[in-house]
């Protein structure tokens, strides 16, 4: 499932062609990464984004992570990952997480002037810019990506995953141990 998601998800970051995600009630947990994975974020007031991984006791991918630091920046990744806490639309717009916001009768009209723009600009260009920026967020070499993979796995292969699971679907607070 791991190899799926991160083949999936970096697929969409890694498209040669500007991405855009537009957003309308829950983005919670897997909607936030494919969010993430997209260049631009649009989303109606009525948006409430959330990243639960620690309430259920899985493990969040490097990549997914990094993603989260690179729009946030890390006082904020570390507030919304550790805190696991909902927030609404336009703190979602002040903290980075999303570009726009629009009311929800209004969000169409903001996605048909986003893919106008992104339509009527030079091609080439965009994907220059596109795959520069891509350079200039790259990962530093010293990172050690195995260890990262394997705390990831430890996660998914822990009883407070098992027991995030079973109080997910029992609708109850989840009660970890460490294990």
């Amino acid at each position: 499932y791991e190899e799926m998601a991160e083949s999936a998800l970096m697929g969409i970051y890694r498209f040669p062609k500007p991405t855009l995600a537009c957003i309308r009630g829950y983005c919670i947990g897997g909607g936030v990464n494919v969010a993430m994975s997209c260049d631009l974020r649009i989303a109606s007031r009525d948006a409430v984004f959330s990243i639960p991984a620690a309430r259920l006791g899985l493990g969040y991918r490097y990549s997914a992570l990094k993603n989260l630091v690179d729009l946030v920046g890390p006082g904020v990744a570390k507030d919304l990952f550790f805190t696991a806490r909902r927030i609404q639309a336009d703190e979602a717009r002040e903290v980075g997480l999303i570009n726009r916001v629009a009311e929800p009768e209004a969000l169409e009209a903001l996605l048909a002037e986003y893919r106008e723009a992104l339509a009527a600009n030079a091609p080439l260009t965009v994907q220059a810019g596109k795959a520069i920026m891509a350079e200039i967020l790259k990962p530093s070499p010293e990172i050690d990506h195995a260890r990262c993979k394997q705390l990831i796995l430890d996660c998914f292969q822990s009883e407070d995953y098992a027991e995030g699971r079973r109080a997910f679907m029992d609708k109850r607070k989840p009660q970890f141990r460490g294990r």
